[in-house]
């Protein structure tokens, strides 16, 4: 059988981007109802942090690390565009609901592993902030209320390490979640694959392609962070351009065809 993983370049990612602001552009009113939503979230991860920057800290990792499973609609309407299908209201109800013929019907296989998938990535991101917190309560001189105590007792502080061993701890949990997560959800959608099975391809072609992948990543990193940095404004394009991306990014990046495709009708 031959490989189904495919050569990347390091530039390619940009194509992804690309090809994720023509889905945007394709359907803008949906997509624009995603980067709301995720401004929503993102806006009660302030209102929650409040004076506490240790928290915030620690959610926005945990916000990326969910993020796969909230852009679920989008991944399923770029694959609809791809199929020449209608991308609308009723594709997201039926993706998220299974609602069909005016009501809500037994969920798939594949819905149910979507919905296992997000309690996993929930608990993990749930570690993360919890982790933390602890991190930068515990072990920081100073109280962390502001960014300014951030930066000035964890960035720009001299002989802590405090900054490193926070780095140290995300890498550690952030790593084997990007890896296990980048393709898993768009697979889930487009092929009959367990979930198991979409994971560890997904793992599979991080491994293989770790440099343009990594390029990958610190896109989606970069660009969520100008995204909240904006006063969560630029989350609202933020969130879709990189939904409609990772679609396109699973479709270059991996040969599906040995797989049986998931019927979307």
């Amino acid at each position: 059988m031959p490989d189904p993983i495919r050569p990347l370049t390091l530039t390619q990612p940009l194509a992804w981007l690309a090809a994720g602001w023509r889905d945007f552009r394709r359907r803008p009113g949906l997509g624009l109802l995603h980067g709301l939503a995720a401004a929503l979230f993102g806006a009660l991860l302030l209102t929650l942090a409040d004076q506490s920057f240790w928290f915030l800290a620690g959610a926005f990792s945990g916000f990326l690390m969910v993020a796969p499973i909230l852009a679920t609609g989008l991944y399923a309407m770029s694959r609809a565009l791809e199929l020449g299908q209608p991308a609308d209201l009723n594709l997201l109800l039926k993706t998220w609901l299974n609602w069909q013929n005016g009501r809500i019907q037994p969920w798939s296989d594949a819905q149910w592993a979507l919905v296992k998938f997000g309690l996993v990535l929930a608990a993990v991101s749930t570690l993360w902030v919890i982790a933390s917190a602890a991190l930068l309560l515990y072990l920081a001189p100073h109280p962390i209320i502001s960014m300014r105590d951030f930066l000035e007792t964890v960035v720009l502080a001299r002989d802590s390490f405090l900054l490193e061993s926070w780095l140290t701890l995300g890498g550690v949990l952030a790593a084997p979640i990007f890896a296990c997560t980048v393709i898993t959800v768009p697979m889930l959608l487009d092929r009959d694959v367990t979930l198991r099975t979409a994971i560890a391809t997904s793992f599979q072609v991080v491994s293989s392609q770790p440099m343009p992948m990594a390029v990958w990543g610190a896109l989606l990193l970069v660009l969520t962070l100008l995204g909240f940095v904006s006063a969560l404004i630029g989350l609202v394009l933020v969130m879709p351009l990189l939904g409609h991306a990772s679609w396109h990014a699973y479709r270059d990046v991996l040969d599906a065809s040995s797989w049986p495709v998931r019927e979307s009708n």
